[in-house]
Formats: structure tokens, C-alpha cells, sequence
């Protein structure tokens, strides 16, 4: 569907599960998802931004859907910081709003964003980039529970310095908080925090709360030997052993 709309150089939102995609003369022109920051988030925890300056840019231009225009040209925002704030955002949302799903897409005709137009992405780019970032999450650690259940520490002792980024992810996992409460919480896009969060679960030291189970009676199966996924338990067996040596 997205491509016969990039095809028909079409303009409005297409609406998923996870998020929506803006479209203008067929190109991308802003993505959100509720799984990621938007870019006032990750314009004001990042500091390019006051927030009081996000809400009066709203407040000016928000109904003639020229916000990021307004930031650009008041000076609250250099142009090319508020474009790569932007695109981070863009590619953020894409990834969520472009999960597989069962259920249909709906586009409605006409509907644009109160940012206004950035920078255009087509949506071959968005698209590659979507499948790109799905394969680097599958290459880190094969168990999709990651990104979107509740984690937990485990009891794993930790033998080698963690990044300060990952620690800063790591220190947020308390058996609650998702990946993407934890973006949000940080300010960081979200993809960003899911590869730190497989390569932790990669590492033994978070995992997936699961569903409580009439075989365990609690929420948290012991992870790894309990593994719907054979490869899964491969992988874990196989990080067992060589820690062990």
C-alpha cells in the first residue's frame, strides 16, 4: 500500500497499529508512534530546545502546520539540527509504524502534519531503513519479547564495563519499565535503546518478563533454560558455555 501511494504521489496519513506515516506528493514527510519520543522530546531532553520554546512554536504556528518553520526561523532551532532531529524522528516512528501486522492499514486523503515539511524522505529510503534495523536487531539477539515486555535484571554478575550508554539503559530495567518506557524516560529515540537492550539480553543481564504460566505461577520463567524458540535456547546454551570456560 505504501508503495502504490508513493506511486499515486499521493498526500495524508497512513495509519497502522503502531504509528502513522505522513505522506506529501508520495514522499514521508513525518512519522509518529506511540512506542517512540516525538521530536520535542528528543529537541528538548537533548537540550536544542527549551520546552517552554517547543509550546509557544506550537501555539504560532501549529495551525498553519509550520512549526518546524517557526523553530528555523525565530532562531530556537538551527536548520540543520532541527532536520536531524527530525529525520532521527522520522525513522524512529517508521520502524514502529511498519511492524507487521494483522490488521489492515487505513490512508485518509489530505490529512498533513502541524510540523510542516522538513525534509521529504522517500519511501524507498524509509523502507530500506526499516528492513536494515530489523535485521541488526535479529543479528544482536533473535527474541523479539525484548522490545516490547516489561524487563528484569537478571542475577548475572557483570564482568566487563558496560558502555556508559547501555549502563544508563540497564540502570532504568527494574521489571516494569519496556524498552519504550525507557526511551521515553531517557529522551533517546527508541531504536537506539532497543539495540542497547539486546545486546544486554545478548550479554545474560536483562530479560523478558513473561506471561505468568500455570507450569510456573509467576511472571518471570527462568530464563535460559525455558524458551519457546529452540534457536533461541541454542544461543543461550552456547553463551552459557563459553562464559563458563
Amino acid at each position: 500500500m505504501l508503495r502504490r501511494l508513493a506511486a499515486e504521489r499521493a498526500t495524508g496519513a497512513l495509519i497502522r497499529d503502531r504509528g502513522t506515516l505522513y505522506l506529501a506528493e508520495g514522499q514521508v514527510v513525518h512519522a509518529e508512534s506511540p512506542a517512540t519520543p516525538g521530536i520535542d522530546v528528543l529537541l528538548t531532553t537533548g537540550g536544542a530546545l527549551h520546552r517552554d520554546g517547543w509550546w509557544d512554536a506550537v501555539a504560532r504556528a501549529g495551525a498553519g502546520q509550520r512549526v518546524g518553520r517557526h523553530l528555523v526561523d525565530s532562531g530556537r532551532v538551527p536548520a540543520g539540527a532541527l532536520e536531524l532531529c527530525h529525520l532521527g524522528a522520522l525513522y524512529d516512528a517508521a520502524f514502529f509504524a511498519l511492524a507487521p501486522t494483522r490488521t489492515p492499514a487505513r490512508f485518509r486523503h489530505g490529512v498533513s502534519h502541524w510540523i510542516g515539511t522538513v525534509r521529504p524522505v522517500p519511501v524507498d529510503a524509509v523502507q530500506r531503513e526499516t528492513f536494515r534495523r530489523r535485521e541488526l536487531l535479529e543479528r544482536i539477539w533473535p527474541d523479539a519479547m525484548t522490545d516490547s515486555a516489561p524487563l528484569v535484571r537478571t542475577d548475572r554478575s557483570v564482568d566487563a564495563p558496560v558502555p556508559p550508554g547501555r549502563r544508563r539503559v540497564l540502570d532504568l530495567v527494574d521489571g516494569a519499565r519496556t524498552a519504550s518506557d525507557i526511551a521515553q524516560h531517557l529522551g533517546r529515540p527508541a531504536f537506539h535503546v532497543l539495540v542497547g537492550l539486546r545486546r544486554l539480553a545478548a550479554a545474560g543481564l536483562v530479560e523478558a518478563v513473561r506471561e505468568p504460566t500455570a507450569a510456573t505461577g509467576s511472571g518471570r520463567i527462568p530464563l535460559p533454560d525455558v524458551t519457546a524458540d529452540p534457536d533461541i535456547a541454542l544461543l543461550r546454551r552456547l553463551r552459557d558455555a563459553l562464559e563458563a570456560l
